[in-house]
This record gives C-alpha cells, sequence and structure tokens, in this order.
C-alpha cells in the first residue's frame, strides 16, 4: 500500500507543484514559486520511494512524509493567526487555511499507506 501510496501522491504532487506556477490560488491554497518547488520535490521523491524504492523505505517514506505534513498542518491551525489562520515557515512560504487543511489530510494518507501498508513488492 505504500508504494502505490507513493505513487498516486507523487503524480499529485508533481502535478500540483507545476500547475501552481499558473494558479496560485489553485484549492484555494497559497501557492508560490517556492511552494510549488517544495511540491515538485516532494512529488518526485514519492514517485521515486513508489517506483525504485523497497517496500520498506516506501514505508518509510510514507511515515516520516505524514508525519511532517501533519505536524505542518496541525501547527499552521494553531499558530496561524487572523480568520485564514495564516502560518509563515520562514519568509518563503505563506500558508492559509486551506493549505492547513490540505497538508493534515496528506499528512493522514501518507501515515495511512505507511502503517497500514502490508508486504508489497
Amino acid at each position: 500500500m505504500a508504494k502505490t501510496v507513493c505513487k498516486i501522491l507523487g503524480v499529485v504532487f508533481v502535478i500540483v507543484g507545476v500547475a501552481g506556477f499558473a494558479a496560485p490560488t489553485l484549492l484555494g491554497a497559497h501557492l508560490n514559486p517556492a511552494h510549488n518547488l517544495v511540491h515538485i520535490v516532494s512529488g518526485a521523491l514519492a514517485l521515486y520511494f513508489g517506483f525504485a524504492g523497497s517496500a520498506g523505505a516506501a514505508r518509510g517514506f510514507c511515515i516520516l512524509f505524514g508525519l511532517v505534513y501533519l505536524l505542518l498542518g496541525v501547527c499552521g491551525w494553531f499558530l496561524g493567526t487572523g480568520p485564514e489562520h495564516m502560518f509563515n515557515v520562514s519568509t518563503l512560504l505563506m500558508l492559509g487555511k486551506m493549505d492547513h487543511i490540505i497538508h493534515i489530510l496528506l499528512g493522514v494518507i501518507f501515515l495511512a499507506g505507511g502503517v497500514l501498508g502490508g508486504s508489497e513488492s
């Protein structure tokens, strides 16, 4: 299951990363070039683990990225300010309410893929 999650979310991340350059408010998110590059790199890593990595490596990637995205979403939600729960990561990423919701959902999906994934080749 982890390799499948990596493949699917890898494609989604790359598509959103590329599309974000043309549509910076895609899905209500706050996308900028740095955010788009994070998505493209995340997608490329996920695709690598989905297609070339071992099942164990894909599970590890899913758990790690699941924790990172879940933590980012939860921290952004609770530490963000104003009605949009705006949360700045350094000066490069500005994340709002929809970004937090998306990150929490991605974190849960990645974690589910890593934790629930059985033996997969």
